[in-house]
């Protein structure tokens, strides 16, 4: 393993920095959140309980949400809602990266609805200094078997024809009002059986819209172990077709889904076969990316400390400004304020992913962050660590 030199003025231990918005109050709830989503039981037992409660309406359901992992993990339920987030994110000179939260939409009506709403979030970013990017999902604005049969190459019907065309249509759409309006778009990674199909989608956009700066991102999965070399691919063909690379670099979320489909299917696992090929391909991603800031705008999306030191460290090594427009990092809102706020006190430009949405319609993103966290990545133990220590902090 790789030594990492000490970087000046940025140490994610920090909790006095991490936490300094945060009331006492507040930090003794996070407390609490953190303590029972560390309960593996009780967050399988309650996220099924809080899915049916929700969607059938029952009593101070949606109020009990509200009042804890939407608070924690979600700006509002409406991008006005949001405002307050955002301004109080920017205030610790933290960016926001908006992320409409609704998911399993379907039929053009409600796919044609998230379409606008992405439009909406542009518009609104675009009116904000603080809101540079908004994050999109293919999924959200298409149909998931049209995306997969387009990547099997199976013929699609004259009506499926229709739906694909409508769901590049409403890609571009989003696209051009954010070359327009001077706003980027992250557009996110999905499951391998999908994925090809939304990478050759990310790269009409770019070579349409990246020519003169980097106004799309694709997403780029370094679990997977093909993914360094493609990013690498990537970018030889933005050079060659005349427009820059967005790249946002994650490690990934569907590790075991991804897995037990390729067992069940009997076909080689695209994910890596252990966590320190996972992590070495990212930070060679990262270097690659800094080598290449030129033609390459990168965001380093992760919560691994490790991996934000090291792009900190290569900007100094380089003796590169700090908050250089192509080197940027993000992490999820409601975690990793120990990596955000540090980053942004020594001068990184640095943002949360402010995910927004009515309660019912995030909810399946809320379960997914509260059973990750409880999952082999500790991340829950180590906020509950880090909260702990600053209220320790401040008791003495």
């Amino acid at each position: 393993m790789e030594r990492l030199k000490e970087t000046t003025a940025l140490d994610f231990s920090n909790t006095e920095i991490a936490f300094a918005d945060k009331s006492d109050r507040e930090l003794k709830k996070m407390r609490w959140l953190f303590n029972m989503m560390s309960k593996q039981a009780l967050v399988n037992f309650t996220s099924k309980l809080g899915m049916f409660a929700v969607k059938y309406s029952l009593p101070f359901a949606k109020t009990a949400v509200k009042n804890t992992i939407f608070e924690q993990f979600c700006g509002g339920e409406s991008l006005l809602k949001s405002q307050p987030t955002i301004d109080k994110l920017y205030q610790s000179n933290i960016l926001t990266i908006l992320d409409y939260g609704a998911e399993g939409k379907s039929g053009e009506k409600e796919l044609e609805i998230v379409a606008g709403e992405f439009i909406r979030g542009i518009e609104f970013a675009a009116s904000n200094e603080s809101v540079p990017i908004i994050s999109i999902k293919l999924t959200a604005i298409g149909e998931n078997h049209i995306l997969i049969k387009k990547q099997t190459s199976e013929p699609l019907s004259d009506r499926e024809k229709h739906l694909y065309e409508q769901m590049v249509d409403r890609l571009d759409r989003i696209c051009r009002k954010a070359y327009e309006l001077g706003v980027g778009v992250f557009i996110d990674a999905e499951e391998s059986w999908m994925q090809v199909t939304i990478d050759e989608l990310a790269d009409q956009m770019m070579a349409k819209y990246n020519k003169e700066r980097v106004v799309v991102y694709n997403t780029f999965q370094l679990y997977r172990h093909d993914k360094l070399a493609f990013l690498k691919e990537s970018h030889e063909k933005a050079k060659s077709q005349g427009y820059m690379l967005g790249a946002k670099l994650v490690r990934g979320a569907y590790m075991e889904k991804e897995r037990e489909r390729a067992q069940e299917m009997g076909y080689e696992s695209p994910i890596q076969p252990d966590k320190q090929s996972t992590d070495q391909d990212y930070n060679e991603g990262l270097r690659y990316c800094l080598d290449h800031y030129e033609t390459i705008a990168s965001c380093a999306a992760t919560h691994n400390e490790r991996s934000c030191f090291l792009q900190a460290e290569l900007i100094g090594e380089r003796k590169m400004p700090n908050n250089h427009p192509h080197l940027n990092f993000c992490q999820l809102l409601g975690m990793s304020d120990n990596i955000t706020y540090n980053l942004a006190a020594a001068g990184y430009n640095v943002a949360k992913y402010v995910v927004y949405g009515k309660v019912n319609e995030v909810l399946p993103y809320l379960v997914r962050r509260a059973e990750e966290n409880t999952s082999v990545t500790g991340d829950v133990g180590r906020e509950l660590a880090l909260v702990q220590k600053e209220i320790n902090r401040r008791e003495q």
